[in-house]
């Protein structure tokens, strides 16, 4: 049995789409606890695979974990799930950065273990719920974090060319509202990516057995990349401004002395 994650969007609607899942016979799971206002649950049993009910977690954050169901099924619901979307991401981006791990019912506590999901076998649908809502609450930070890290790898892309530009003694048209907003763009980057990176390492049991495949060093290098090619554009920025206030410090000072000797040879 597989379970996939997929994060789609920055967020979703969840009440409007509940409203269209149950249109289409999906049956809403509610065993959930008063808390977990943020999750949708729906029950999918009639195209699920063999072996364990179909379950689908949707988390207003913009993430959906899937529990063994049908590709066929699991295409439709994405396709609804389009509509109730806020901001989404690229679809190939959303497709290569998704999670799939096998998972099986087991004698004995639900673990990850070996990179496969272990679900108690002797616990009620109720339980089974909750233990699927676990893993699937890493899962969802797991690929929020995967699209926020490939964003991150966009940023750097679309400004790398500054430095080799300045190095070859280029002219390089920054301007101040361009290297505040890369600014922006970089502090808004980094504090998604720390932030998640917490949230999953140390709110969910499952989160840094999750993470493992990625490297915070790796991570952390890029960020401080980042920090010094911003630091980089500003510094320019501010160097080309001083050499301008010097240039018209020393047009003031010229046009000063012209009208000192007009005054005294005139």
């Amino acid at each position: 049995m597989h379970c996939t994650a997929f994060a789609t969007a920055d967020a979703y609607h969840l009440g409007p789409l509940s409203q269209e899942l149950a249109s289409h016979g999906y049956v809403e799971v509610t065993s959930l606890p008063r808390d977990a206002a943020n999750i949708l649950v729906m029950g999918v049993e009639k195209s699920a695979k063999e072996g364990d009910p179909g379950t689908i977690f949707f988390f207003r954050e913009g993430a959906a974990v899937f529990w063994n169901i049908k590709d066929k099924t699991m295409k439709h619901v994405m396709q609804v799930l389009e509509k109730h979307e806020v901001q989404p991401y690229e679809v190939a981006l959303v497709h290569w950065e998704n999670e799939e791990l096998n998972y099986s019912k087991t004698e004995g506590q639900s673990k990850l273990y070996k990179g496969e999901i272990k679900l108690n076998s002797e616990l009620d649908a109720d339980d089974t719920i909750l233990e699927k809502f676990a893993f699937s609450n890493a899962l969802c930070l797991s690929v929020k974090l995967a699209i926020w890290e490939a964003t991150l790898d966009k940023f750097i892309e679309s400004i790398q060319s500054i430095p080799e530009a300045l190095k070859a003694g280029k002219k390089v048209k920054l301007s101040h509202k361009e290297v505040m907003q890369k600014m922006g763009e970089l502090f808004a980057l980094r504090e998604n990516i720390l932030f998640l990176w917490k949230l999953c390492c140390f709110t969910s049991p499952n989160g840094g057995h999750l993470l493992r495949r990625r490297s915070r060093q790796v991570m952390n290098e890029k960020l401080r990349q980042c920090t010094e090619l911003t630091d980089l554009m500003r510094n320019h920025l501010t160097e080309k401004r001083a050499l301008r206030l010097e240039w018209m410090i020393v047009i003031l000072i010229t046009i000063e002395v012209m009208f000192e000797l007009g005054r005294v040879f005139l």
